[in-house]
């Protein structure tokens, strides 16, 4: 069975809806779910934020959050994942935002950085990776880990209150 596969039986049988704003990955995971037969019970939508000014004026990502921390951040990720849920009123909601490359890397935040977000009730996390390869090789990384993230989310009997904050 594969990643998508599983998060959608298992939103399913929790009777939660999903929310995901991607950046870097373009649409990628929303993708993946939606090719799932039976996503639309629990797949509400997705939000690609490319621009700044996405993230800011759609999903709510303080300006001040992208002038200290940029949009490739683990602050940046969180705003959004918070942004999407409430904008699409969500249980859950993911959010992706990273360097694809194979340019706009700095010594701080190379190519194939990327932020992974969860929020939902009562309960936030980000995860950091830096993944490696080129730029359709980091992005499909990245996609796969958000899967593989969100399946765990929600795979126990309480998966957000036993997510790291």
């Amino acid at each position: 069975m594969t990643a998508e596969s599983q998060l959608v039986a298992q939103l399913s049988t929790r009777g939660w809806t999903l929310a995901v704003a991607e950046s870097c990955t373009g649409g990628m995971v929303s993708q993946r779910v939606t090719s799932v037969p039976g996503a639309s019970t629990v797949f509400l939508g997705g939000v690609i934020a490319y621009a700044n000014e996405v993230k800011r004026d759609l999903l709510g990502v303080p300006a001040a959050t992208l002038d200290s921390h940029g949009a490739v951040s683990s602050e940046a990720a969180l705003a959004m994942a918070r942004g999407v849920r409430h904008l699409l009123h969500a249980r859950l909601a993911a959010a992706i935002t990273g360097i694809a490359g194979p340019s706009g890397g700095t010594a701080a935040k190379p190519v194939g950085l990327v932020f992974l977000a969860v929020a939902g009730i009562g309960v936030e996390s980000v995860e950091r990776h830096v993944f490696s390869g080129d730029r359709d090789a980091i992005r499909k990384q990245a996609c796969d880990v958000m899967l593989d993230i969100l399946v765990r989310a929600t795979a126990s009997a309480d998966p957000i209150g036993s997510m790291r904050v």
